[in-house]
């Protein structure tokens, strides 16, 4: 019935789930008030900075994008987990599996590109503050924002058709969600095309972007080497909740590679899922308190939008 010794599975079974027994409806309270919690955070930034002219500056409207990318990402992983959480069995449909998949690995681009983005608007605004608005314009905003949706949409097509494509020995994934290298490793045939592909993929996604991120900060703290104090706080400020949304997602992104490339069934079992989870939960709840908590205007804003709700 649900052809697993077929090449082209109807269904894929995530292995990962730990049976919770009693605790599964309790789990499932707590990730579905997580989730209304990352749904209602990002909704504050995406409404603060909408509404108020003032911040309709280049690293607030990436800030936006950021927001924006929490939602996508969140709602291509919980969705479905919540679900799986009730269910006593966890199989997915082909159709749904790779929409999974494309839906995470862009949300995962997208993140990565934004934050590159980000890094080089931070590096002018330091480095060449009488350029920055000769050098950064709404024209060249818009550009880099089209680009860093564009890019990855069609680069992870590619991946994701190709795998697609490729006739499997099996249908087990060992993972709470659907994930490309895994189906990969499933196949019957050679996958070189594939691990090119996704190889190009990876380089031009993240590891170009993280190397970007890590090459401006370089030249920024350079810079501020001869500095005044006054000038190194203010730099601070401003950088910091960038640098923290960058080490936070780093760190998610290691944890995720690294889970694709060993055997989890070796690993604690509640380990495994919450190195797992960490990818998709922690950047889309973590950017919006960040931003929220650490940049003054927005963090006003926020203030005063609430107090307005309570006087009405």
């Amino acid at each position: 019935m649900l052809m697993e010794n077929s090449s082209y599975p109807v269904y894929f079974n995530l292995t990962m789930f730990v049976n919770i027994g009693n605790y599964r409806y309790l789990t499932f309270v707590l990730c579905f008030l997580l989730y209304t919690v990352i749904i209602s955070a990002n909704l504050i930034i995406i409404v603060v900075i909408s509404r108020e002219k003032t911040l309709h500056e280049p690293m607030y409207i990436f800030i936006l994008c950021l927001s924006i990318n929490s939602l996508y990402g969140s709602a291509g992983f919980f969705i479905r987990f919540l679900r799986d959480l009730l269910s006593d069995t966890h199989l997915i449909s082909r159709p749904a599996c790779f929409t999974q998949i494309y839906v995470i690995y862009t949300y995962a681009s997208y993140e990565l590109i934004i934050l590159g983005i980000m890094a080089y608007d931070r590096y002018v605004a330091v480095c060449q503050p009488l350029h920055y608005h000769n050098k950064i314009t709404p024209k060249v905003v818009s550009k880099l924002i089209a680009f860093a949706w564009i890019y990855p949409g069609f680069s992870v097509s590619a991946c994701v058709f190709l795998s697609s494509r490729l006739p499997l020995c099996g249908n087990k994934i060992p993972k709470v969600f659907c994930s490309n290298w895994p189906v990969v490793k499933l196949s019957c045939v050679t996958t070189v095309i594939n691990n090119l592909v996704g190889m190009f993929v990876s380089v031009s996604t993240v590891f170009l972007p993280l190397g970007f991120v890590l090459y401006t900060y370089a030249r920024i703290f350079h810079l501020c080497r001869n500095r005044s104090s006054e000038f190194k706080a203010k730099v601070i400020q401003s950088c910091l909740p960038h640098i923290i949304t960058f080490v936070n997602y780093s760190i998610t992104v290691f944890c995720d590679v690294a889970l694709s490339r060993i055997d989890l069934e070796e690993l604690n079992p509640f380990l495994a899922v919450i190195l797992s989870l960490e990818f998709v939960v922690i950047p889309p709840i973590l950017n919006p308190l960040v931003y929220g908590l650490k940049l003054p205007e927005i963090r006003k804003l926020m203030l005063r939008m609430l107090s307005c709700s309570k006087h009405d």
